[in-house]
């Protein structure tokens, strides 16, 4: 038997065949664990058997496929259903592109290039199936399913912020818990964080398809095709696998416990004078094991299925956000307004040109690495005109605070929101946005409206309406136009 290496997701395949070999996990909860049909599970288990766990490497690792598509092969499909037969359902699509373009694909391949851009298929209509309760899996660890339940938690005492919570759907603990301002891949990598130093890796997570999960969107500024989110990236790097549920009641357990929480535990943050975000996790904290305790529930294996974490494993470097940059000729990279100055190694005395990883921990601080080492940086020194903004020959404007305050702050980290909250503070304010105004008082810079002269106010083609002068020294600025009508 050949020596072979398995990643984390291959580990997490042997130790679900193997429950199943030893007849403790039925063959098709292992199917919805490792997301698979049956039918698959079946084929792995008979060429396990033959193989040994080389079997669960796949054959064309490292090889490109014979039947891989060609580049401009895939860009005039999706550029064709995108534009021109926009609208078709994918297996319409592809006999349409056989008959009038020649472009013969099969519609799965069609459906799979298209989906993977973003473009989904025309909605289908089927008969509604007949729903049964899910039996529990039979081990600890094999699944937990994960949500969010936005609560006014404090009540009238403090601000408003969310629970997310993982549930073990096979005892019904509560695996970890945390309160975040909102639900966002942060607040999601500190609860598998705690889940992973407590417990160990899960098999698998079971959630909804919120955009922290899986990417379903096309905003502009991302091209496609869009592989992953950091979340499931960093869950596939971890060999955990996902399930997406498509109902909130096939999530049952963590609903039930979302609502569970929203009467218990409001009453014990109640009880104990919470009024801050910290102050209701530390109650979190002291909650969670008596309530587990209490509600548990045997599994009906004792055997756990937590995973212990390689020890070459970094947790901070998987459950992080990971941004590529390209770096410049003096060895500088930008990231989210800083520049990077990366500092020679021993082996390598200079990276211009090179692409390397950027990752963001949880709690801000950064590292870059490339090709999997670690590159030690600094601060870059600052341009001359970031140097004479420093020593006041250029000032923040009033201009400039009116693009801060207009800037969307959706998205935007931490860091960068204290950074704006410093350059306001920094900026003048103008003298209309010190002192309020009346509600009767013209608006800045207007003069009160005069009667309209007799002659018409000059406009363009377009409609747009010009002020025009009334008097001399008096002018005259048309809102709205309806017929006739001047408003």
């Amino acid at each position: 038997m050949k020596d072979v290496t398995l990643n984390q997701r291959e580990q997490a395949r042997l130790q679900v065949l193997n429950s199943v070999l030893e007849y403790q996990l039925p063959t098709t909860q292992a199917a919805e664990v490792l997301g698979i049909s049956e039918r698959q599970v079946r084929r792995i288990l008979a060429a396990y058997r033959r193989e040994g766990a080389a079997a669960l490497v796949h054959g064309n690792r490292g090889r490109q496929s014979r039947n891989t598509i060609p580049e401009e092969t895939a860009s005039a499909v999706v550029v064709l259903a995108s534009g021109k037969y926009a609208g078709f359902n994918h297996s319409h699509l592809s006999e349409v592109l056989a008959e009038r373009e020649g472009i013969h694909l099969s519609s799965q391949t069609v459906s799979r290039l298209l989906n993977r851009h973003g473009l989904s298929s025309a909605s289908r209509h089927r008969p509604p199936k007949h729903r049964i309760r899910r039996e529990r899996m039979p081990q600890e660890g094999m699944l937990l399913q994960i949500d969010q339940s936005h609560h006014a938690w404090l009540e009238e005492r403090g601000p408003g912020f969310v629970l997310l919570l993982a549930v073990d759907d096979a005892t019904g603990t509560v695996a970890n818990a945390v309160f975040q301002t909102g639900e966002d891949t942060r607040g999601y990598f500190l609860l598998m964080e705690g889940v992973i130093r407590r417990y160990g890796l899960p098999l698998a997570l079971y959630g909804d398809r919120h955009g922290v999960f899986k990417f379903a969107g096309k905003p502009r500024h991302i091209q496609p095709p869009v592989e992953a989110t950091h979340f499931s990236r960093a869950v596939q790097e971890l060999g955990i696998e996902q399930v997406f549920a498509r109902s909130p009641q096939a999530k049952g357990r963590v609903e039930r416990m979302a609502g569970t929480f929203q009467d218990w535990l409001v009453s014990e943050l109640r009880l104990a004078g919470a009024v801050t975000i910290d102050q209701a996790n530390a109650v979190l904290q002291e909650f969670l094991p008596q309530f587990n305790r209490q509600f548990r529930v045997p599994a009906q294996q004792p055997k756990v299925a937590y995973r212990s974490l390689d020890a070459s494993v970094f947790l901070e470097r998987v459950l992080c956000f990971k941004h590529t940059r390209q770096v410049a000729r003096d060895n500088t990279i930008k990231f989210q307004w800083r520049t990077l100055q990366l500092l020679p190694g021993e082996e390598r005395p200079s990276y211009a040109g090179a692409r390397v990883e950027v990752l963001e921990q949880s709690g801000g601080q950064l590292m870059v690495r490339s090709g999997g080492e670690v590159i030690p940086h600094q601060e870059a020194p600052p341009r001359p005109g970031a140097l004479r903004a420093s020593n006041g020959a250029q000032a923040p404007t009033p201009e400039m605070a009116h693009v801060v305050r207009n800037l969307a702050r959706r998205g935007l980290t931490r860091l960068q929101l204290q950074r704006l909250a410093a350059l306001e503070a920094a900026v003048p304010q103008r003298p209309e946005d010190a002192e309020p105004r009346r509600p009767d008082a013209p608006p800045p810079g207007r003069v009160p409206r005069a009667s309209r002269p007799s002659g018409k106010p000059f406009t363009t083609p377009g409609s747009r309406v010009y002020p025009f002068e009334a008097s001399p020294g008096t002018w005259v600025f048309p809102e709205t136009r309806s017929g006739s009508t001047w408003t």
